[in-house]
């Protein structure tokens, strides 16, 4: 078991047991993925609940914004660790974000932080590097669809999904509301659902203003869609799919004012985010 784990600042997650409704995490090694200069992501493996899973660790340390669409800790501000941790399909919980709290515990990460949650297999996660930009991406799609699709579902369902949609479905940890040609709500469905959510990590050497921390969310979200088209997949994503944008605080200047995909620095996030979520959808598709 992992214990002792350090009280992070006031302004961090609180610390909670690791045990904490049964998901002991009873082993953490460490595997250090060959990357670029910049934040190091560190793939790390526990076994909690009777499960091996995996999950990455980014050790921002002071100085740097974060900008993202997390369970834990979203939105835009300082932020010191980023976390993407893998949960078995099934997942139980439905409070993700002081699971994610206590992983963060069980490592020592301390003050604020941020984190993602997939029952996608983190151990495959992808990288794209370009001018300075890293993505780093871990790609499931068993759930894939149109963003824009009709409503299938009764209302108060719809409203309980989008509670913890991710944490809500009872055999995986993302589900999908049921598309036109499966079961009506109420009945069961024939097809196993699997898990799909695509989480993306950038990180830049650059900062970055507000808007621009903004409009790099929506870049990121662009060149994923564009990466899963180019895969073949007839599909926007998934209902779960997270982003975070990691860049310095900005300094008196304010930071680069854009990050839209024609501007330098949001053109090489695309260019990074792209190549990140190509090489994560093609064997994605090719288990579908």
């Amino acid at each position: 078991m992992i214990g002792g784990a350090r009280r992070p600042r006031e302004d961090g997650p609180e610390p909670v047991p690791p045990s904490h409704q049964g998901c002991a995490i009873d082993s953490v090694r460490v595997h250090l993925p060959a990357q670029c200069a910049g934040p190091r992501a560190e793939l790390r493996d526990r076994h909690e609940g009777g499960h091996h899973l995996h999950h990455l660790v980014w050790r921002l340390g002071p100085g740097v914004r974060v900008c993202s669409s997390a369970v834990l800790g979203g939105g835009i501000g300082p932020r010191t660790w980023i976390l993407n941790a893998q949960v078995p399909g099934g997942y139980p919980r439905l409070d993700p974000d002081r699971h994610l709290a206590e992983i963060a515990a069980a490592e020592g990460l301390t003050g604020p932080g941020a984190g993602l949650m997939t029952a996608a297999e983190v151990a495959a996660y992808t990288t794209g590097h370009d001018g300075g930009v890293t993505a780093t991406v871990t790609t499931g799609l068993g759930v894939r669809g149109w963003a824009a699709a009709p409503e299938t579902a009764a209302p108060e369902l719809a409203a309980s999904r989008t509670a913890a949609p991710e944490f809500a479905a009872p055999d995986t940890a993302a589900r999908e509301f049921p598309a036109p040609d499966t079961a009506a709500p109420g009945t069961e469905s024939r097809t196993p659902h699997r898990p799909g959510t695509v989480n993306i990590v950038v990180g830049l050497p650059v900062a970055l203003s507000d808007a621009a921390l903004v409009n790099a969310v929506a870049t990121a979200t662009e060149a994923k869609v564009q990466a899963l088209l180019d895969a073949g997949l007839d599909c926007s994503g998934t209902p779960t799919d997270a982003v975070c944008i990691a860049a310095p605080e900005p300094g008196p200047d304010g930071g680069e004012p854009f990050a839209g995909p024609r501007s330098p620095w949001g053109a090489r996030i695309a260019r990074a985010v792209h190549t990140a979520v190509l090489a994560g959808a093609r064997p994605a598709r090719d288990l579908s």
